[in-house]
């Protein structure tokens, strides 16, 4: 079985990601060190410790994440969960690579570009081929909903293609035309959604301002679940990593409904 040093494919991953232009809540990265050689890794939604217990089961080298530790504002102890998940990486010499803001970015690879390819949506793209995106970042991408009328039917092709129910806010008849969406926890962006343009907005999560600003603004909303949106950029990271240094790496989806 092919194998890779640790060092080489952080390096790799902080590369491709472009991790150090992002200014994020935690750090991108190795998040710890463990055996020097990486044959077999576990790709997950988020270093929990049951995607740890998994991974030691399993035999694996390595833990690849779009949600790891060490966020901002949380207690820096190391006790209670923090003490077991680091532990359990610890002992089992586990290496930890985690990457939030650099994941959700990247043009094909990320959240945002393996969500839309999951729900059917068609990015809209500059002259040069990049996609066209609004905020922070640039992480709200913009786009369209192809072969969909209205909000309704956006909905339901969320429900079907993420199998969970969304919550929708908005007239079900109102009309489409520009799409916008941001992975995760990214209710907050819905502003720079409508200032874009955007007829509706989908996003992970929702706050209780967010359903105001949908009503008052006439932009349809939807929160399709933040584990249920950012399940496809570390798969298709994890499958570069296979292609590119020939090694196992499997996916593991701890179920979530937030």
């Amino acid at each position: 079985m092919s194998k890779v040093d640790s060092r080489v494919l952080a390096n790799w991953l902080d590369d491709t990601l472009q991790a150090a232009r992002f200014k994020d809540y935690c750090p991108n990265g190795m998040q710890v060190e463990g055996r020097s050689e990486i044959g077999h890794i576990i790709a997950g939604v988020t270093a929990s410790e049951a995607l740890l217990r998994t991974a030691v089961e399993r035999g694996a080298d390595a833990v690849l994440v779009h949600h790891g530790w060490m966020w901002r504002n949380e207690d820096r102890r190391v006790i209670g969960t923090r003490r077991t998940r680091m532990a359990l990486a610890l002992k089992n010499d586990l290496n930890l690579y985690a990457y939030h803001l650099p994941l959700d970015a990247h043009p094909t690879l990320g959240n945002n570009a393996q969500l839309a390819r999951v729900l059917g949506l068609a990015p809209a793209r500059r002259e040069d081929g990049v996609p066209l995106t609004c905020g922070q970042d640039g992480l709200v991408w913009l786009g369209e909903a192809t072969g969909l009328r209205t909000l309704g039917e956006l909905g339901a092709q969320v429900a079907q293609r993420l199998g969970r129910q969304p919550l929708v806010v908005g007239d079900p008849d109102q009309p489409l035309a520009q799409i916008a969406w941001c992975t995760g926890g990214a209710q907050g962006m819905m502003a720079d959604a409508v200032d874009a343009g955007a007829t509706a907005y989908i996003t992970g999560e929702v706050s209780e301002s967010t359903v105001h600003l949908a009503r008052e603004t006439g932009v349809g909303f939807i929160a399709a679940g933040h584990h249920a949106t950012e399940r496809y950029g570390v798969q298709a990271l994890g499958q570069a990593v296979a292609e590119r240094f020939g090694i196992k790496v499997e996916f593991v989806d701890i179920d979530n409904p937030a």
